[in-house]
């Protein structure tokens, strides 16, 4: 132990005396620190300076007209990014001019507004519409994160062009099905009337027939009931002319109605999708409540935002359960889809109790019961079945029922219209037979016989228009279609335009991406400080006067690269924290950890230095290279190739960085402590190699070294 100390206070003596090495040591003491302040300060706010990344507009489109309006969607986009400040927008007259400034790089990336663009989205109300597109060019050899950037400013354009196009188209729709159901409401008088007078026309025929038949025993009784017919048929020419006006209006809703339903389909199907991914909200809290060793309050917090989540869902699942059941009064198949909906609103009704259940005693600190977590994993697989099965169904049966039900109501009264037009045309008939009957009872039986002969053809045209209109009555109740089509049609729009919403909670916010880098470039920057000390410093001890042995010399020079790396430690710590401000929650734990990684790195790249020579310098660089990539400090481990994900639990950055995170964000003692541990396993390691291999290796490779240093190449 006494030749350890002389060692090491021999070297801090000659540090001292010597003025030349003072500086050399000190400089290297620095150095380190520019490397980590230079990194963190040049990614200080990338995402934030993003307004000078350039990207070239040229808005081409024409516009058109939707119901009767002029429309013109490309300018309104432009004008919107007038106003958007995140990206630097460069409005041109022509695509050319766009894309050849992504050509040659003066723009990263270029949008182009096709001149049909509004043109397309307004096919939305015919029966064939067209999907609108945007070009967007990109240059991909400029930069590899522009193109990133650039695509995430296009796909913000294309969303808002969606959710507000959403919003408009479904208000429309929702708006013409409001105004037809209060049209007709208000016609109902009328229909009624109609219908009834119709019926009753039908009931007479029999006692019509029977008086006719009689007509040559009764003349005068035969007259009588002549003079009825002739005066209620003028009343039955206003009910035909009535009911034909009534079923044009009819025919005229159905057709609209079957027009807007296509576009309904769409939304309906959206809205599906987006309440079958809310279960990823439950997946989420599964995971967390299977993770061991995860703080109570962040589960807790998870548990919070998925109870909010079951509710979002469990009121949107009843609302599109509602839309479906009061659709399923034309369509059996939407009715069906409604008794699905309701089910799965029970399971996330019983999925909110059971998340209530599992926070209650996540919150008195007990665990979790086995038995909701069970519960909760049954009711995610249940609902994800169910709605799974409804998408489904919803492409091959739902949606094209609900649109056969409404072209079936159209073809419906298409047919009443038509079967009215011939009655009017058949009411100059049966005035003519009304009129043939009058002069056969004058005449005498020959011609009461001849009206007798016509009444038939009268009766048939009737019965089977009352026919026609009692198959449309089976096919749905008028009201019920008054009552789907009367709504709130702006509400119904911003439901469907929004149907869910993202509350997003940071548990360790960290203000800038410069802040959340510190913990890597830190890290790194102290296994640089290494590789420069042994690079730069000789391992081996140079003393005529008094021998060592080998693990003297190993334990003696390592002291004093251990005091040199302290200093490295607390000089890019505390430059971070108060040279940069950086953003760290635990400062003093901040710098207390860089201290430990610190003496932790020394002693691995020390160790394989002191072992092995110029070889051990490889090694350190060579485990730099495959820790910059295997350690996650950068991307997330899960994003790297395979090798090094299987890399990354045996790497020294690994749990060094973990550790620097925890300072920054906010420490959880548990994950500390274990960095801690590991880092200790590295450490006990290298001392093992150090101490067992130097001498041997040493030894054996002293030959070698020679006859590398007589080549006056390598020292």
């Amino acid at each position: 132990m006494k030749n350890i100390f002389h060692i090491y206070s021999a070297d801090i003596r000659r540090i001292v005396r010597n003025w030349a090495a003072a500086v050399i040591i000190g400089g290297l003491a620095i150095l380190p620190s520019l490397y980590a302040w230079f990194n963190i300060e040049a990614s200080w706010d990338p995402y934030g300076q993003t307004s000078g990344v350039s990207i070239a507009v040229a808005n081409l489109d024409k516009g058109t007209t939707l119901r009767g309006q002029p429309i013109n969607l490309g300018k309104e986009i432009v004008e919107s990014l007038h106003h958007n400040e995140k990206l630097g927008w460069r409005f041109t007259e022509d695509s050319e001019n766009a894309i050849q400034g992504v050509r040659r790089g003066t723009d990263y990336a270029a949008i182009v507004i096709p001149e049909n663009f509004s043109a397309r989205i307004g096919t939305v109300l015919t029966n064939e519409p067209v999907k609108a597109q945007i070009l967007y060019y990109t240059n991909e050899k400029i930069n590899a994160i522009s193109p990133k950037v650039t695509a995430q400013g296009a796909s913000a354009v294309v969303e808002e062009i969606s959710k507000n196009f959403i919003k408009t188209a479904n208000g429309t729709i929702f708006e013409i099905f409001n105004t037809l159901g209060i049209e007709i409401e208000n016609q109902l008088p009328a229909i009624n009337k109609v219908r009834s007078l119709l019926f009753r026309l039908e009931k007479s025929f029999p006692e019509l027939n029977e008086a006719v038949s009689t007509a040559q025993q009764d003349i005068k009784l035969a007259n009588r009931l002549v003079e009825q017919a002739d005066a209620a048929l003028p009343r039955l020419e206003g009910i035909a002319t009535d009911g034909k006006e009534m079923a044009g209006a009819l025919a005229e809703f159905a057709n609209q109605a079957a027009g807007a339903s296509k576009s309904l389909e769409p939304a309906l199907r959206q809205d599906l999708e987006v309440l079958g991914a809310a279960t990823g909200a439950l997946s989420q809290v599964l995971d967390a409540l299977g993770q061991k060793g995860i703080d109570p309050k962040e589960l807790a917090s998870r548990l919070n935002a998925a109870q909010e989540r079951a509710e979002t869902a469990t009121q949107a699942a009843a609302r599109l359960g509602q839309l479906f059941k009061r659709l399923g009064s034309i369509s059996p198949a939407a009715a069906s889809a409604a008794v699905k909906l309701e089910d799965i609103a029970a399971r996330w009704t019983s999925a909110q109790a059971v998340l209530r259940t599992i926070a209650q005693a996540v919150e008195r600190g007990d665990e979790a019961p086995a038995d909701s977590i069970d519960k909760l994993k049954k009711l995610t697989d249940d609902i994800t079945g169910l709605t799974d099965a409804l998408l489904s169904r919803y492409d091959s049966e739902i949606g094209p029922a609900i649109s056969k039900a409404f072209t079936k109501g159209s073809d419906t009264a298409k047919r009443v219209q038509q079967e009215l037009n011939q009655a009017l045309a058949s009411v100059p008939d049966i005035q003519r037979l009304l009129q043939d009957a009058r002069k056969g009872l004058k005449v005498g039986g020959e011609e009461v016989q001849l009206a007798q002969n016509r009444l038939p053809e009268a009766e048939l045209r009737i019965t089977q228009l009352a026919n026609r209109l009692r198959e449309m009555e089976a096919e749905g109740d008028i009201q019920e279609i008054i009552d789907l089509l009367q709504n709130n049609f702006e509400l119904e729009s911003q439901f469907f335009a929004e149907p869910v919403t993202l509350e997003e909670n940071r548990l360790y916010p960290i203000p800038n991406y410069g802040s959340a880098m510190s913990p890597f470039f830190t890290t790194l920057s102290l296994w640089v400080g290494a590789l420069l000390l042994v690079s730069l410093l000789s391992v081996d001890v140079h003393d005529e006067e008094r021998s060592f042995r080998s693990i003297e010399v190993y334990f003696g020079r390592y002291l004093t690269f251990l005091t040199i790396a302290l200093f490295q430690a607390l000089f890019v710590t505390l430059g971070d924290i108060y040279l940069l401000g950086t953003y760290v929650v635990n400062p003093g734990w901040f710098i207390l950890f860089a201290l430990l990684i610190s003496c932790v790195f020394m002693l691995i790249v020390y160790t394989l230095v002191s072992v092995f020579g110029n070889v051990g310098k490889a090694m350190a660089i060579v485990l730099l290279v495959l820790q910059l990539a295997g350690a996650g400090g950068t991307f997330p481990i899960q994003m790297t190739p395979p090798f090094f994900q299987a890399l990354h639990p045996y790497l020294p950055f690994t749990y060094a960085i973990s550790m620097m995170r925890e300072a920054v964000g906010g420490i959880l003692w548990d994950i500390v402590i274990r960095d801690m541990l590991l880092m200790l396993v590295f450490a006990a390691i290298a001392l093992v190699i150090g101490i067992a291999l130097k001498k041997p290796i040493n030894r054996a490779s002293s030959g070698l070294i020679r006859k590398a240093k007589a080549s006056k190449l390598i020292h």
